[in-house]
């Protein structure tokens, strides 16, 4: 898998200062001491031992992390770094100047004889040369060496492992955003057929009863196409145009009612310049037109929007028809539960009251 820019800089960061690092640390000491002279060989001579740990870090990187951040192999991964550790230690071991001078002849062991001064029964003691004594098979230095590789193969771990981890949860993200676009398309085009439906249902009703009313609804009809045409498949459209669209339903559903229909319509004259979720009201609108009207009684419509910092309120009251309507393909008070989850999670309120007699819907939503 390809590594990310940043990863790249970081590394590249990383290893440009332990490389930078001897030949600053030479220049304070060579300005600080007249007496001190620049010698390339100490700086050559740290940068060789950080050679072999760019190496390393090199096939870390590239080949034994991968197994373990991307491809989840744990046993092979393990395998091949204790593999690399024993062959690094080996190459410490090897390397060490006190290995390299034992390994000609040992030269004889000396004994001094004891002095004519000691005492008659003082026991000779033997003196043996410091550089004949054996160096230990691993000493403090190849330790560090090792603790120093593993804590940079675990550097290198736990950046990878981060960089890997913001690259799911970017891809993620944009999964959730596109199951979202897809969800509210489908959910748009679920609401616009059965809005649709139950208007022509309207217009085939008064044509029969009223032509010239019936006229009246095909205009306004057509002002409603315009907007569910034009705005319904947007993210969001003016308040303004919001509102106008609710008086047009309106308008259109009056033609169709008596005067035992009361029906109230409450709308603020000026609205802030703000957007929300185009027919997302209209489906509580139309639900109380569908169930809330009695023919065998008087019956109400109240509706009423407000606007509060930066927040939509809006209460649709109506009666209950004595008979429920039992009419089949009723979809949207479902649709608009599923939209405002997707579209604003928590942060929003529904509160639905089914009383005896009244029938109460309460939302509360926040303006773009």
């Amino acid at each position: 898998m390809k590594q990310s820019r940043q990863e790249n800089l970081i590394y590249l960061a990383v290893w440009g200062l332990l490389f930078a690092a001897p030949l600053l640390s030479l220049y304070v000491r060579t300005s600080g001491d007249a007496d001190t002279v620049f010698r390339w060989t100490e700086v050559f001579v740290v940068w060789r031992h950080l050679a072999v740990f760019l190496v390393l870090f090199l096939i870390h990187n590239f080949l034994l992390a991968p197994l373990l951040i991307h491809a989840h192999r744990r046993v092979a991964y393990f395998s091949i770094m204790a593999a690399v550790l024993a062959a690094f230690i080996v190459y410490q071991c090897s390397g060490r100047p006190e290995m390299n001078r034992h390994k000609g002849p040992r030269p004889p062991h000396r004994m001094e004889m004891p002095a004519r001064h000691h005492p008659p029964f003082e026991e000779p003691h033997h003196q043996w040369r410091r550089g004949d004594v054996p160096p230990p098979v691993v000493g403090e230095r190849d330790i560090l060496s090792v603790v120093v590789l593993l804590l940079m193969c675990g550097a290198n771990l736990g950046i990878k492992g981060y960089f890997r981890s913001r690259d799911d949860r970017k891809r993620l993200a944009e999964l959730e955003h596109q199951n979202l676009e897809q969800q509210l398309e489908y959910l748009r085009y679920q609401i616009n057929p059965h809005f649709f439906m139950n208007t022509l249902n309207n217009i085939h009703a008064l044509v029969d009863i009223d032509p010239a009313k019936a006229q009246e609804t095909i205009v306004e009809l057509s002002k409603m196409m315009r907007f569910v045409l034009y705005e319904g498949d947007k993210k969001g459209v003016p308040l303004t145009k919001e509102m106008e669209f609710i008086r047009t339903y309106v308008a259109l559903m009056q033609l169709r009612y008596t005067d035992k229909v009361k029906i109230s319509l409450n709308l603020p004259d000026e609205v802030p310049d703000r957007t929300l979720p185009p027919l997302m009201l209209i489906s509580f609108i139309e639900n109380a037109f569908k169930h809330g009207v009695s023919y065998q009684r008087e019956s109400f419509i109240e509706i009423g929007v407000a606007v509060d910092d930066d927040r939509l309120i809006f209460v649709c009251r109506n009666s209950k028809a004595d008979v429920p309507n039992e009419e089949k393909g009723g979809v949207g008070l479902v649709n608009v539960r599923k939209r405002l989850n997707l579209l604003y999670d928590h942060d929003y309120s529904l509160c639905i009251r089914d009383d005896a007699d009244v029938y109460t819907v309460e939302l509360n939503i926040p303006l773009s």
